[in-house]
């Protein structure tokens, strides 16, 4: 187990966070960087324990067309107060990690002065791709080169060149030994060199135990980068389409589908991939913005906060902030945010509070950082999964919903759940827990209650809380109305008719969406075989209970009877859902053949009707 393996990283883009000026004057030190200090100390109390900063280094402009790899962008200040910065996050139990920008230099490069001042004679032309002395371009340097992007302002490094590797490694040895930094994001890792980044995983096994590299990969096999001789993680960008689409589209089968494929990808085992996820970033527009429906911050955070990987925030998005990406710029992404204009958020930002409560929640749950992956639920707007260790479960329930939904999911042999962000107690039922998920929700339902601290962040000092303990808070008014209704009874009394308002109002909606999500039809089959199979094993053991006239069943006779009816309901909405999904995907449904499938209310009837479509 390794720091990061428990990581909630909180990333921060320090040239615009600290309002530097797009151009770099090459003036004296403006130290800019000492005015972030106040936010390694927000970044403990709303429950992250590591940050991503950069770039950092002096550059021409926004930070990625690197001039000196060892000089403190002089925009940000100088060395002494990147060194107080690190030093100021570890004694804030804070680890660090820097942009390294090793694939592309800036055209003040040194080694790049040198070629335009010596050309052929220069001792540095094989440190640049594809130099072409018989070449020109727009900057007339009477020479050509390879560039990345197509911009000729980021200079190609030829990192197969020894001296180049070289170079780069004791970089890296410089950055720990003068800054004591704790890993490197790797930018456009996925047009790396392959036997430079071994190069590289060879540096960080020597300069500090647990040195992380992560690298910034878009799309692909991430395994070709996540293994024993290259990278530890990689940026989930396949995660990061899925939720925020998946919301858009009312389509939980795109998260699942991807989720499923990225475990597969790294064996089924909850140690295969630990891949960084986000929601935004730098480069892509914020989540708030990119929500058609605000209200799905709450299911996209939990589900950030839940999923296997390792979590992370951008500077801003935890006080629901917009930015839309520009075609010429992204200084909308990268907003210099002032602390002072949010002192009050933990009291007044449902968005704070909740991001509060989830990383204070991921640091005290095991299972959110070593469990492993099971699916227990699945619709369109619906979704359950849980995250298994020996000693914990956590189960996570998400509805992308504008009703409340009754969900009724598998729990193994755990009998006692607790709601982190409900405060809610719910008692398994013959292997079951029946949960009401509010509308445009989430909760992560934990089974070691006993363990755990449950307080607002408005009266509560965050940072003054040992890690050990939890503390949760009512992320909106929906969830903060839930908490109150504590008693499993009262779940279960409504439990027919909040399943009827689900199928039901809600209904129509949901099948108007089904045909969205990729291999929607086989989704949902599978999904309804599922819950058909649950039922029936729940019902078998209810009348095994029954035959043995028990008084315990007795009392929980009528209990039973109310989840059953429940989740009857509910299995066969999830029918109905199933075969129209089928049946829009292969052709127009007419208004005729949609109410022959609601007029069908007939469990083996609908299975069978699933089955003739294979």
């Amino acid at each position: 187990m390794a720091w990061y393996d428990e990581a909630v990283f909180y990333h921060i883009y320090p040239l615009g966070l600290a309002g530097a000026p797009a151009e770099n004057p090459y003036g004296e030190p403006v130290h800019r960087l000492n005015t972030l200090i106040p936010w390694i100390t927000h970044c403990r109390e709303i429950g992250c324990n590591a940050l991503y900063i950069g770039p950092l280094f002096e550059s021409v402009g926004h930070g990625y067309e690197t001039t000196d790899y060892k000089k403190l962008d002089s925009r940000l200040g100088d060395n002494e107060d990147l060194k107080a910065f690190v030093k100021a996050c570890h004694e804030n139990g804070v680890r660090v990690i820097f942009d390294g920008v090793f694939n592309h230099v800036g055209r003040d490069f040194f080694a790049f002065q040198d070629v335009k001042k010596n050309r052929e004679n220069s001792a540095y032309r094989d440190w640049f791709c594809n130099v072409n002395f018989w070449g020109n371009n727009e900057y007339n340097d009477g020479f050509s080169y390879d560039n990345w992007g197509g911009y000729n302002l980021l200079v190609k490094l030829n990192q197969r060149n020894p001296a180049v590797r070289d170079y780069i490694c004791d970089v890296i040895r410089f950055w720990v030994r003068e800054f004591d930094v704790d890993g490197i994001r790797l930018d456009a890792a996925d047009v790396l060199d392959f036997e430079f980044m071994r190069a590289l995983r060879s540096v960080a096994n020597e300069v500090k135990p647990e040195f992380w590299l992560m690298g910034e990969v878009i799309h692909g096999d991430y395994t070709r980068w996540v293994n024993e001789g290259t990278l530890h993680s990689v940026t989930n960008y396949h995660l990061h389409k899925a939720l925020y689409s998946g919301h858009n589209d009312h389509n939980y089968f795109e998260i699942a589908h991807t989720v499923t494929r990225l475990y597969g990808m790294g064996g089924n085992r909850p140690d295969g991939l630990k891949l960084y996820n986000f929601v935004d970033n730098h480069d892509v527009e914020r989540i708030y913005t990119k929500l058609n429906n605000k209200a799905h911050y709450a299911p996209v955070h939990v589900l950030l906060y839940t999923l296997p990987g390792v979590p992370s925030v951008y500077y801003g998005s935890e006080f629901g902030i917009e930015g839309k990406k520009e075609k010429f710029s992204d200084a909308s992404l990268r907003p210099a945010l002032s602390l002072d204009d949010y002192k009050n958020a933990l009291k007044d930002n449902a968005c704070t509070k909740l991001i509060w409560a989830l990383g204070h929640i991921r640091q005290a749950s095991k299972a959110l950082s070593y469990g492993d992956y099971q699916q227990l639920l699945l619709t369109n707007r619906q979704y359950a999964f849980s995250r298994n260790t020996q000693d914990e479960t956590a189960i996570i329930t998400v509805n992308n919903d504008d009703s409340d939904y009754v969900m009724t999911v598998p729990c193994g042999s755990n009998t006692e759940f607790y709601g982190m962000l409900s405060g809610q107690n719910v008692s398994a039922v013959n292997g079951s827990i029946c949960i009401n998920v509010k509308a445009n929700s989430g909760e992560i339902w934990l089974t070691n209650a006993e363990k755990l601290f449950v307080a607002d962040p408005a009266e509560t000092d965050a940072a003054s809380v040992p890690e050990s303990e939890t503390m949760c808070t009512e992320h909106d008014a929906a969830v903060k109305e839930n908490a109150a209704e504590s008693s499993q009874e009262a779940v279960q009394e409504n439990a027919a008719e909040s399943s009827h308002v689900a199928a039901g109002e809600s209904g129509e909606a949901e099948r108007s969406h089904a045909a969205a999500g990729e291999n929607a039809e086989a989704e949902s089959s599978h999904a309804a075989a599922e819950e058909n199979a649950e039922a029936k094993s729940s019902h078998a053991a209810a009348e095994e209970n029954k035959a043995a006239g028990s008084a315990e069943d007795e009392a929980y006779g009528a209990v039973n009877r109310a989840i059953e009816d429940a989740f009857e309901r509910g299995r066969i909405a999830g029918l109905q859902e199933a075969i129209l999904a089928i049946m829009e995907k292969n052709g127009n449904v007419t208004d005729r053949m949609r109410q022959d499938v609601y007029d069908n209310v007939y469990h083996d009837s609908l299975i069978n009707w699933v089955k003739s479509f294979r």
